[in-house]
């Protein structure tokens, strides 16, 4: 697990001013809390202790997913609640998914927080987790299970804002490469349609679709048989976005704007002055869909769905906070939004361990 470097507080204070504000919405809890597989007790204020937190992952190798899992881990110590996560992070299809999470049932899990590899392909095991009274949480992506929660990012809005950056610098005409994530996914679903919503009213605007997978090689190698083969005026990419400038430029092309997120690298690359912008898309929302989860459990009923409202930032009109925000010792990919507030309590320090109760 590649871990975060640490940050001062004060610069963790001011990510979390900058970064997200939260929403919540829809008509109410689809669960009651649950005690299913619990050791412990519960505080003098009625919080259950001793929980057991099971994560579902189906991408690995990737910064934003490890940030992910190190936001869940980090909210786990930070409550108290939690005597144990129980990850399960690697590269699968939905139907590898769907084993993984019947075999944190069978561990009894009390909590299981999932990133889907499909919206609706999980709703069976979902039900079949709520029913023997079991929280799920999908972060990230969200699924149709009407007893799941979803707590995501606005990625219909992160589409949106990302598109209209590049449609203004193109003033209007010209031609993009559109790297997506993966066919399927409804994160990648919701962006699309906010990318689309502004695209109808830019007809002098074109594009290409490759699928990188969100795999940060996979994304360079395409750049860079795109830019050798031809020329484009701007790349929308979901997120692999400085290996992207890196084959850019070792295609001995001239760089163009680069739309990416809030990844260590990139914000390097435009504070140097790479042309290029990007678009919250926190990996802490791990860490937030945690204490959701454990909400419900102390039957404090949160809403159905939460959406996190993201923020475009660019060197010409955000350079304070691209700065404050850069972590010269963090990994490459690592996802440098360090909280949410309302959601998340730990410090900056418990991130950047990585470790879970126990650990």
């Amino acid at each position: 697990m590649r871990r975060l470097s640490k940050v001062t507080a004060g610069v963790a204070a001011l990510i979390a001013a900058a970064s997200l504000a939260a929403c919540s919405g829809g008509s109410g809890s689809p669960t009651t809390g649950s005690t299913a597989g619990a050791t412990g007790g519960s505080t003098s204020s009625g919080q259950k202790t001793g929980l057991v937190v099971g994560v579902s992952n189906t991408v690995s190798g990737n910064g934003w997913r490890e940030t992910m899992i190190c936001s869940i881990k980090a909210q786990a110590l930070a409550s108290g609640q939690v005597s144990k996560v129980i990850t399960v992070s690697k590269n699968g299809t939905a139907s590898d998914q769907i084993q993984d999470m019947q075999n944190l049932i069978s561990q009894g899990v009390n909590i299981i927080v999932v990133d889907p590899a499909d919206p609706t392909k999980l709703n069976d095991v979902i039900k079949e987790a709520t029913d023997r009274g079991i929280t799920v949480v999908s972060v990230d992506s969200t699924v149709t299970a009407p007893t799941a929660f979803n707590v995501t990012n606005d990625q219909t809005k992160v589409g949106s804002l990302s598109m209209q950056w590049i449609a203004d610098y193109l003033n209007g005409k010209g031609t993009f490469l559109y790297m997506r994530g993966t066919q399927g996914v409804s994160a990648d679903t919701d962006r699309d349609n906010g990318v689309q919503s502004v695209l109808k009213n830019y007809p002098g605007i074109t594009y290409k679709t490759v699928w990188s997978d969100w795999d940060y090689t996979k994304a360079g190698q395409q750049a860079t048989q795109e830019f050798t083969a031809t020329n484009y005026d701007a790349v929308w990419t979901s997120g692999q976005d400085y290996t992207v400038v890196n084959a850019i430029k070792a295609a001995g092309k001239p760089l163009v704007p680069v739309l990416g997120e809030d990844t260590n690298a990139f914000i390097e690359q435009l504070i140097q002055g790479d042309p290029g912008a990007l678009v919250t898309n926190p990996a802490v929302v791990g860490g937030a869909g945690l204490a959701v989860g454990l909400q419900s459990i102390n039957g404090k009923n949160p809403q159905k769905d939460t959406l996190l409202t993201p923020v475009l930032l660019d060197a010409k009109n955000n350079m304070d906070q691209l700065k404050a925000m850069y972590q010269p010792n963090a990994d490459p990919t690592a996802n440098v939004t360090v909280s949410i507030p309302g959601y998340t309590t730990y410090t900056a320090a418990q991130l950047s361990a990585c470790k879970g109760p126990g650990e």
